[in-house]
């Protein structure tokens, strides 16, 4: 076994753990530190496949920016385990029927794909062309899968407006103001004008005032 067959055991397997442990570790916070983790071996799979583009938009796109947002919005926001924890049991017969469909279908997909651009690489090669994986990924994306590109656009727009959403609800534990009232607010709301008299006696304490015959 060359060094390359053994990095992509371990890239493997380190990710197929860190993939089992987002879906079982209790705390929110230590799943989205596993999916950090995924993320990482992932990204070392691909340096592997000489996608270095993919490998490196991997980890500065989801690791540096979109799970960073995502840890934030877990911290924030008051997720009750025990309501997540209920009936699991009950729905891991779909959940696992859905998730191996899903696996199937991007298997066949992902197979099918590596064929095609290893058979366009190579000829490439033997054409004497110049190889880049940029190009010819930006070639694909804005021509062929433009449109899946625009609706992926469109799912992370409202993925941003829903994390905004959690973390600017309504908590009866928080204190906030709200600016429309406050704009609304008058003078007269505020200012109430009290008639007193110009001078007032001074108040004398009880221990010194005269005793009384």
């Amino acid at each position: 076994m060359d060094t390359k067959s053994a990095l992509f055991y371990v890239f493997s397997a380190v990710m197929l753990f860190a993939a089992l442990r987002v879906i079982t570790a209790r705390n929110p916070v230590h799943a989205a530190l596993y999916l950090v983790l995924a993320f990482l071996q992932a990204s070392g799979i691909w340096m592997l496949l000489k996608a270095e583009f993919l490998s490196i938009t991997l980890v500065l796109v989801y690791v540096g920016a979109v799970m960073v947002l995502f840890l934030f919005v877990v911290m924030m926001i008051d997720i009750n385990l025990d309501a997540l924890k209920k009936d699991f049991w009950k729905h891991f017969p779909l959940a696992a029927f859905i998730g191996a469909v899903l696996a199937l279908e991007l298997a066949s997909v992902l197979m099918g794909g590596f064929r095609s651009s290893q058979i366009a690489a190579d000829t490439a090669v033997a054409n004497g062309l110049p190889v880049s994986n940029t190009r010819d990924l930006g070639v694909l994306l804005y021509t062929e899968y433009l449109y899946p590109l625009e609706v992926a656009a469109v799912i992370l727009l409202v993925a941003i407006v829903s994390a905004i959403a959690l973390t600017m609800r309504e908590r009866k534990d928080t204190k906030a103001q709200d600016p429309g009232e406050q704009v609304k607010v008058k003078a007269a709301d505020r200012l109430r004008m009290v008639k007193m008299d110009p001078v007032q006696q001074p108040l004398v304490p009880p221990e010194a005032e005269e005793p009384k015959p």
